[in-house]
């Protein structure tokens, strides 16, 4: 037999390259391979670069700059399912790096990571597309990405995923998401309650944490809390308060139940099932100042709404919250005071909550922690508002120097509302008395003066509140809070200028500060706003009128009016007719200016002085005409021979004083007008005894043109030379200002002026108006009887002092306009 030969092998074909083992040490060799056509290499090198990912921030950026992430985007679609899942792990790896998801959003990796979020896809796959879309989703542009590239819907199916990993990224992602109200709108349409419900039962804090997290964001929405009524979370969520061993996720949950407080209708429905009984008695006896402070900004929220206000109420609410006031916890007790303050709002609730929680409040109000003053004086104000009752307890309380004490505070809101419970116990005397015993006005300088206008408003408020008392406005007016006031009338804030305004008019009320306001512009910017319709207010005019009303000088200066309620009184100067935008001075001022021919400054002062020096005057003044004016007035004065000694004593009074009215005098006085006493003095011992009001006007009227210069014919009116008798009166003053008494050739507005001086100290009703080329004329009113003895309404008069003193000219007849006319 033969022998049988063996059969060598084949050798393998030329084209078949042997395997190989390669070994890198360097990532850049690896980057290079992720271009292998080869699906084990594509593989390997996808391997060792998530290994090397993971293993810091810096290698992240290493192969960020080897251009690694362009080559494994092209993977991520890569048919070969190993090669894609490890691409997609290196993804998920590296998209904590902040220049990683910078380029994945260039890249628009979004839409390749959901398209690999199908049930049929690797759970591996899954779990790290949803950790890169987690990352991605902190940034605005990556959810809107997300949302409308339809990221929702898989993402809400991966709730339910088997893995935790997945469930917890798929978590975190919506969770992330559902920050932006569209997103959160969505995902209740797409049913996401029940999984989130599912998820509170996990063995895994972190998810349970997370779906509390979610469905505290998206409760923020109705529908939500809706969804979540009728899927039973509601006691899912009281369940989890009741179990001592789920306490670290106690404040999560009532971040959740505080938003459906928020919700008339599930806040009865878990009243009905009696959950909010148990809600409230879980927040009495905890003790985690995050469960208090959470309960107390949720009872604030809800308590926005009336008929949540009152389901509150019945169950006592306001026991809990004035138990956090004793917390030693200052965030906890910002949050209660919070509650208190929106409970308010419900009278029962203020009722309980002021006779108990006032003197905590007030307490606070000493605290060293700005936030906390800041929320007590907050929930005092609410208190107090419309509360006669409770602003008693504050006083009651001594709570009247610690508000005083924080108008000092460093926060505007604390000032603010220091200033408006303070203006609430105004409206109580004994309040009012104590608090402006303490200086209230003084202490309102500085807040008049902050740049913040809630503290300008309530200031300005306050000064109108506590300025009906003369001595208040004195203070204010000696403090300098005159001017920091007049300041806030250019306020755009329209509550800041109205109340301003209202301020204004309220200090108005007396001479001095009238005059005072007045000299710091007030007048000018009144007029600016009344010119105004947007500017205006009821306050405004009523402020100008009161102003002009108690400084009459300037009031007929720019007007050219003063009714029968403005009475002249000492002090009063006619300068004429102001033109608009002209500074107004004051008498000293225009007494100091030199000589000019200008028309003369009419002044009334019937009141002798009172200083030693006037008193000097009077002595050396009495001495040279014999007798005192004073005695004078006794004998009844008026006669002709007596006419020269007092001019004589009128001269030398005002010769005298004026040498005592030089600059380098701290004090300017006015000079007296002793003939215009005795004027006064006279018409009161004729004229006042006449039985009837015509007979009065009628006798005042001629005496007045008497002392005047007597009637003047129409066609003598050229003749009568007036202006020289001013002239030479004003060169033997050396002064533009003369009193009204040296006149003894007097035209149409002097005789008006006397006129109205007269009356208004004797008592007879009249006006004064200016009218042009030096005319001005006096109104009065008349009450005519009818024949059967029937008042009719009164008729106004012009009274004639020029030609036919005393005559009566009926208001709009042809005689009258012709008076008022040249």
């Amino acid at each position: 037999m033969g022998k049988k030969v063996k059969k060598e092998a084949e050798p393998p074909p030329k084209d078949v390259f042997d395997p190989l083992l390669i070994e890198s040490k360097t990532p850049a060799t690896v980057v290079l391979m992720l271009s292998s056509p080869e699906n084990e290499v594509l593989a390997k090198a996808c391997d060792a670069l998530y290994k090397f990912a993971s293993k810091g921030d810096e290698n992240k950026v290493t192969l960020l700059g080897l251009g690694a992430l362009e080559q494994l985007y092209k993977l991520l679609s890569h048919e070969d399912p190993l090669v894609r899942r490890n691409a997609v792990m290196v993804f998920g790896i590296m998209a904590s790096n902040h220049d990683v998801k910078k380029l994945l959003r260039e890249l628009d990796v979004t839409n390749s990571l959901i398209s690999h979020l199908v049930p049929e896809e690797d759970v591996v796959i899954h779990e790290f597309a949803t950790l890169c879309l987690a990352y991605m989703a902190v940034e605005y542009t990556t959810k809107v990405k997300i949302f409308e590239q339809g990221g929702l819907e898989p993402l809400i199916r991966l709730l339910g995923s088997l893995d935790p990993d997945v469930k917890k990224n798929s978590l975190e992602c919506i969770y992330l998401l559902v920050q932006d109200f569209q997103n959160r709108a969505a995902v209740c349409e797409l049913n996401i309650i029940p999984p989130l419900l599912g998820l509170l039962e996990s063995e895994y804090p972190v998810i349970q944490l997370l779906a509390l997290q979610t469905l505290e964001v998206i409760s923020k929405e109705r529908e939500t809390r809706i969804l979540l009524g009728e899927n039973k979370g509601l006691d899912c969520l009281l369940k989890i308060l009741e179990n001592n061993e789920l306490s670290d996720l106690h404040v999560e949950t009532l971040a959740v139940l505080g938003n459906c407080l928020e919700d008339v209708h599930i806040l009865q429905q878990i009243q009905l099932t009696g959950g909010l009984k148990k809600l409230l008695s879980f927040l009495e006896v905890s003790t985690v100042p995050d469960i208090q402070k959470n309960a107390a900004k949720a009872i604030t929220k809800a308590a926005y709404d009336s008929e949540i206000r009152k389901i509150l109420h019945w169950e006592e609410v306001e026991k809990f919250l004035l138990s956090l006031l004793d917390t030693n916890n200052d965030e906890v007790k910002v949050a209660a005071s919070q509650a208190i303050s929106a409970m308010c709002d419900n009278i029962d609730s203020k009722c309980v909550l002021g006779f108990q929680g006032i003197p905590q409040l007030v307490q606070l109000l000493s605290s060293d922690n700005e936030e906390v003053k800041e929320a007590a004086v907050t929930a005092l104000t609410n208190l107090t508002t419309a509360s006669p009752r409770n602003a008693s307890i504050v006083a009651e309380a001594e709570g009247i120097e610690p508000l005083m004490n924080t108008l000092n505070a460093q926060r505007d809101g604390a000032i603010s509302n220091a200033i408006a419970v303070l203006t609430n116990l105004s409206l109580q005397e004994p309040s009012r008395i104590n608090i402006q015993s303490q200086g209230i006005m003084n202490a309102l300088v500085g807040p008049l003066r902050s740049t913040n206008s809630q503290v300008q408003s309530k200031a300005a408020f306050a000064v109108a509140a506590f300025g009906c008392d003369a001595d208040a406005r004195t203070e204010l007016r000696n403090a300098g809070g005159l001017g920091p006031l007049v300041e806030l009338l250019h306020s755009k804030d329209e509550e800041v200028r109205r109340n301003a305004c209202w301020a204004v008019m309220v200090c108005g009320s007396d001479e001095l500060t009238a005059v005072e306001l007045c000299r710091l512009g007030a007048l000018d910017i009144l007029e600016e706003i009344n010119r105004s319709t947007k500017r205006k207010n009821k306050f405004s005019e009523a402020a100008l009128e009161k102003l002009l009303d108690n400084n009459l000088s300037q009031k007929y200066s720019r007007m050219g009016y003063l009714s029968s309620s403005n009475i002249i009184t000492n002090g009063f100067y006619d300068c004429g007719q102001i033109k608009h935008g002209e500074k107004f001075l004051s008498l000293e001022e225009l007494s100091k200016q030199e000589l000019t021919d200008r028309r003369a400054i009419i002044f009334i002062n019937a009141k002798p002085q009172e200083s030693a020096v006037v008193e000097n005057v009077q002595d050396e003044s009495s001495s040279a005409s014999g007798a005192s004016s004073k005695e004078k007035a006794r004998k009844g004065k008026g006669k002709k021979e007596e006419e020269k000694p007092k001019e004589v004593t009128e001269v030398a009074v005002t010769h005298t004083v004026q040498e005592e009215i030089n600059p380098e005098n701290s004090h300017w006085l006015l000079p007296p007008d002793f003939i215009l006493m005795d004027y006064i003095n006279d018409a009161s011992k004729t004229i006042l005894p006449l039985t009837s009001t015509r007979e009065q006007v009628v006798a005042l009227a001629q005496f007045v043109a008497d002392k005047m210069g007597g009637s003047v014919g129409r066609e003598q009116l050229h003749n009568f030379f007036w202006e020289l008798d001013m002239s030479k009166i004003e060169f033997e003053l050396k002064s533009n200002v003369v009193p009204i008494g040296k006149i003894k050739r007097g035209t149409f507005y002097h005789r008006a002026l006397l006129f109205k001086v007269i009356a208004d100290r004797i008592g007879i009703g009249c006006s004064l108006v200016r009218g042009k080329y030096n005319r001005a004329w006096n109104e009065v009113k008349l009450v005519e009887h009818s024949p059967k003895g029937l008042l009719l309404p009164p008729q106004e008069y012009i009274v004639d002092l020029m030609f036919e003193p005393g005559c009566l000219l009926k208001q709009g007849s042809a005689k009258a306009d012709q008076y008022k006319r040249i």
